[in-house]
């Protein structure tokens, strides 16, 4: 709809004769050089969330429009009296025909700011981009009327194809194969082939003011502004199938992702007309504002937006119940709108990729294009506390499960990917008690581990040493043999699995305690002459670890005869001790006996033993 003609009050012959003289006024230049270079825009990412682009006419501006928040995040000025706009199909780039000043503004979407101003020609009303985004189409209404074509690689003028007059609506086939152009004045649709860039059918239809391709390609959907009513084109053969009867003054039009439903702006009606695609019957008409001029199908299928061009608001329409769920503030005369296709989420990695078969691991999701993840699945089990924290992080807790490697999955407006693998484990045992809680540092005590978490376990270890040998009773309850220990006194149980090592604590706890033992000292016969001062005594003694019953190898033995140490000596395999050391005569007869003196160690107790001294003669 050219300039910002109240058209609800203009008779039809009288609305065609005022576009065409407004477009007389409007062609001031023309783009002269075809092949001219036109400065570079730059590439750039695509932006953070998927914004609605509204070309307001009267106020020279694009307000982006944020469904998710339902705030406008920016108002971006154009050129004079934009009328459309189109994103590329990564939603890097929106594209803005400016009528009044012949241009295309090229807005950045990651920051909201014109990137490039490309000259078109006279009147530019329409404008489509390729599905490979390498070609932008821009019908310029004024006479000669035609389609430019630029390439979005140098931003130049590629082709100027005529077509007829007046063209203010225009089209893709999904594939990008076919270009169908609404001419206003010519009451007709061109189709043309965008490989030779060349008219190759003309298809009659009243007064295009809109025009939209169904998803598949096969019908293109065209208002009749004067006629109140839809026509129908079957794509296959060029001819109008249908002509569905809507509100006054139909406008703009947009076909629901699945095809299924065809919305129309009544711009007369102040309405969205709802046809069902499959019979070409209108089910519905859902009130809007003041001159609904422009309306857009929402990629998630959720919600229809409807420009309404004389209360410069956006009507947002739940698809569900076809209700007006809210009115949004625009700037002057909002005509075109504009929102990239739905961006998949993308989830990268998920950390950590492990947890326990009790589920509560806190796993953090990262990607892009999560903002509206509600939910993350471990296979097929809902995760707790899914949380968005922004657009490329999702926190959530993972379900109980058995162990084993798992998918994850997570949702995001719509949309279910993949978000890995994770590992549950089973949880790293625990020991709650062990029984007899103590035993000799000797070992070979049988002991009851009690707990949780046994079943596979691998170690059982008391202290630094591992356990001589163990059995596996249950997954509470393990019987384990102790090792000997190197010292007496307490040490801690641990029981490890594929899962980990037990914690230690007070419940664990083993008192290891010395071995008793005894030692056995031989009477020795001696015979003393007169006036001998110094006797040689030839002593022996046997240590025995009376908890184990045997000999005590490598011990120590001292030998006494009253305050006089006679010798010390090492004990043999069989624990015997055996020494040779002289001794004061006194020192005998008045003792009477030796002493053999075993001091202990830290895994032994201390021993004592007497023997006699006998003297012969």
């Amino acid at each position: 709809m050219p300039l910002a003609l109240d058209s609800r009050r203009l008779p039809a012959g009288r609305l065609q004769r005022l576009r065409r003289g407004a477009a007389a006024a409007l062609a001031t230049a023309v783009l002269t050089t075809a092949g001219a270079v036109l400065p570079a825009a730059s590439a750039h990412a695509a932006g953070p969330a998927q914004l609605v682009y509204i070309a307001n006419y009267g106020a020279g501006s694009v307000t982006a429009y944020d469904p998710a928040t339902g705030s406008t995040v920016a108002t971006i000025p154009v050129g004079s009296s934009p009328q459309n706009v189109a994103l590329t199909p990564d939603g890097s780039q929106a594209w803005v025909a400016n009528t009044g000043s012949d241009s295309v503004s090229v807005i950045d979407t990651a920051t909201n700011t014109v990137a490039a101003t490309v000259p078109v020609g006279d009147a530019p009303i329409p404008v489509a981009i390729s599905p490979d985004g390498a070609h932008v189409y821009v019908g310029h209404t004024a006479s000669p009327s035609g389609v430019d074509v630029i390439d979005t690689s140098s931003l130049t003028l590629a082709a100027t194809i005529p077509v007829g007059g007046y063209p203010d609506a225009i089209g893709l086939s999904p594939d990008g194969g076919r270009l169908y152009v609404g001419s206003f004045n010519s009451n007709s649709v061109s189709v043309i082939d965008t490989a030779t860039d060349t008219v190759t059918a003309t298809v009659s239809a009243g007064n295009p003011g809109g025009l939209a391709v169904s998803p598949d390609g096969a019908h293109v959907y065209v208002t009749n502004y004067n006629g109140y009513s839809v026509s129908v084109i079957d794509a296959a053969t060029a001819t109008v199938s249908s002509t569905v009867t809507v509100g006054s003054l139909p406008y703009g039009v947009a076909v629901a992702p699945d095809g299924a439903f065809v919305y129309v702006a009544n711009r007369g009606g102040n309405s969205v007309s709802v046809l069902d695609a499959s019979t070409n019957t209108v089910i519905a008409t859902v009130p809007t504002g003041s001159g609904t001029t422009g309306v857009l199908a929402d990629p998630d299928g959720a919600h229809v937006y409807a420009t309404n061009a004389f209360s410069d608001t956006l009507s947002v329409i739940d698809t569900a119940t076809l209700t007006v769920t809210a009115s949004v503030p625009t700037g002057n005369r909002p005509y075109g709108l504009a929102m990239g296709k739905a961006v998949p989420p993308s989830v990268t990695g998920l950390t950590p990729d492990h947890g326990t078969t009790a589920g509560g691991t806190t796993v953090t999701l990262r990607g892009s294009h999560l903002t509206g993840t509600t939910s993350v699945v471990f296979d097929g089990t809902p995760a707790a506390n899914v949380t968005v924290v922004d657009d490329s992080t999702v926190t959530a807790t993972a379900p109980a499960h058995a162990a084993g490697a798992v998918g994850v999955a997570l949702t995001a407006k719509g949309r279910t990917v993949s978000a890995g693998t994770f590992t549950y484990r089973r949880p790293a045992p625990t020991v709650t008690a062990v029984a007899p809680a103590q035993g000799p540092a000797a070992g070979a005590a049988h002991v009851t581990v009690t707990g949780t978490g046994f079943t596979g376990a691998t170690a059982v270890t008391f202290g630094t040493a591992v356990a001589a040998s163990f059995t596996v009773d249950s997954d509470t309850k393990i019987t384990a043999t102790t090792p000997a220990a190197t010292a007496a006194g307490p040490v801690d149980v641990t029981v490890t699995t594929p899962a980990g090592t037990s914690t230690t604590g007070p419940a664990d706890r083993y008192t290891y305690t010395r071995d008793t033992t005894k030692l056995t000292a031989q009477p020795v016969l001696l015979s003393l002459a007169p006036g001998q001062l110094n006797v040689n005594l030839h002593l022996s003694a046997t240590l025995t670890d009376t908890t184990t019953g045997k000999p005590v190898p490598g011990a120590t033995i001292t030998f006494t005869v009253g305050p006089t140490t006679v010798c010390t000596a090492t004990t043999n395999a069989a624990g015997t001790a055996t020494c040779t050391g002289p001794c004061p005569v006194t020192a005998v007869l008045l003792g009477l006996g030796y002493t053999a003196t075993y001091s202990g160690s830290p895994v032994l107790e201390p021993a004592a033993a007497t023997a006699g001294l006998i003297r012969l003669g």
